[in-house]
């Protein structure tokens, strides 16, 4: 007689469910606290981005010039005084707040834009024949001839200064990352089983690309891009220091930080403040991007999860 091997209906539920996928990531970064750190000072950017201007858009343009250079720490003041005043008795804590729009609105619209343009030119290159390859690449090759702060310095000395023109600048010199990228991970996954499986399965080019390719080359563009951003925002920063990025009324931090090198010596924290808004961004990103790279890598992640079972 034979015997089942089906086991019994309460045993089976009692067997429990793997958590979500999204819930594991979760765990993953609380366990991690230098990456813990850097996320949540992350939302607190994005948070002062989105509502800073509409909270206190107000408060960073109103001019007091009895408070010239107010030194900071002054808790006697207002709370928006307490990192001191610019020369023209703006409080800074505000100002530092409202440049956030800007500041982030810039890298994140000028990463955002060559991560699509350039995986899409990479997946195409990396797929396709040998002659859209071959001028793909040639393309990457001219843009990536030029330094990237010497080309944005030329195009924006001849067009307005604006937010919009720093995007499309800062976008055109980062496409060769995400192309050269994206093209050699495609190379690599398109002579994978499951690929040619598509492949005799019938299934449409456009299909294999964007439903099988890109899903596994993403986490890699992510992982790059979170870096890319920091590099973008610190490229946004030079141009303002330059005087060719940003012009007021508008602001950013390099704008900040440039206003501010005049009064190095008498108001140190002009340029201070700004300028570690702009190193603690640029670093939480840098933790937040290594994080990444091994939580969203299936061969690197059992690291994590080891290390939670140790635990």
């Amino acid at each position: 007689m034979a015997v089942s091997e089906t086991p019994p209906a309460s045993e089976a539920q009692s067997i429990p469910k793997p958590p979500p996928a999204w819930l594991s990531i979760l765990r993953m970064l609380y366990r991690d606290k230098f990456a813990l750190c850097a996320a949540i000072f992350l939302i607190v950017v994005v948070f002062c981005a989105v509502f800073g201007p509409m909270l206190l858009g107000e408060a960073a343009t109103d001019q007091n010039l009895r408070g010239r250079n107010t030194p900071p720490f002054d808790f006697s003041q207002h709370w928006t005084m307490w990192l001191g005043g610019d020369a023209l008795g703006r409080p800074l804590l505000a100002r530092i707040i409202v440049a956030a729009q800007n500041t982030m609105m810039i890298a994140a619209g000028a990463v955002l834009a060559s991560l699509i343009i350039g995986t899409t030119l990479g997946l195409v290159a990396g797929y396709t024949g040998k002659a859209a390859s071959q001028v793909i690449m040639r393309l990457a090759d001219v843009i990536m001839s030029f330094p990237s702060l010497l080309l944005a310095v030329i195009v924006l000395y001849m067009l307005e200064p604006a937010v919009g023109n720093l995007i499309i600048v800062l976008a055109i010199t980062r496409i060769p990352i995400y192309l050269r990228t994206s093209r050699a991970e495609v190379l690599e996954v398109r002579e994978r089983m499951f690929v040619q499986a598509a492949q005799v399965m019938g299934a449409s080019t456009f299909r294999i690309v964007f439903r099988h390719i890109l899903p596994v080359v993403a986490p890699t563009l992510i992982t790059i891009a979170t870096l890319d951003f920091a590099f973008v925002m610190l490229a946004e920063s030079s141009l303002s220091f330059l005087g060719i990025g940003i012009q007021p009324p508008e602001i950013t931090w390099g704008l900040m930080v440039s206003q501010g090198r005049s009064y190095l010596t008498s108001a140190w924290w002009l340029s201070f403040w700004p300028g570690l808004a702009i190193i603690l961004t640029t670093l939480s990103l840098n933790l937040l991007s290594n994080w990444m790279r091994t939580a969203l890598d299936p061969v690197q992640r059992w690291r994590l999860e080891i290390s939670r079972k140790k635990k």
